[in-house]
């Protein structure tokens, strides 16, 4: 099992749009993603339970992925975060 704790930057944090993209990112790994904010870890290939724990910007969440490819779907999961900006 693989962690990383990201700060959100992106102005308008997680919403619809790139909390889609970030499902379907995280649905491309065979690995279990789950996001952690404060007392909430959920399913972070569900769009639904994402959206649930509301992201916004300067939020800290945490990344916690366990499987076959964690290294690889932390990274990239890890990236995509931290360089979102709309």
């Amino acid at each position: 099992m693989k962690e990383a704790v990201i700060t959100v930057k992106n102005p308008t944090g997680l919403h619809t749009r790139p909390g889609t993209e970030f499902v379907q990112l995280a649905k491309s790994f065979e690995s279990d993603v789950s996001v952690i904010k404060g007392e909430k870890e959920v399913n972070a290939k569900s769009i639904v339970k994402l959206l649930k724990v509301g992201i916004f910007c300067g939020d800290k969440i945490t990344l916690r992925v366990s499987g076959s490819d964690e290294e690889n779907a932390l990274s990239a999961l890890t990236s995509y975060i931290e360089n979102l900006t709309e």
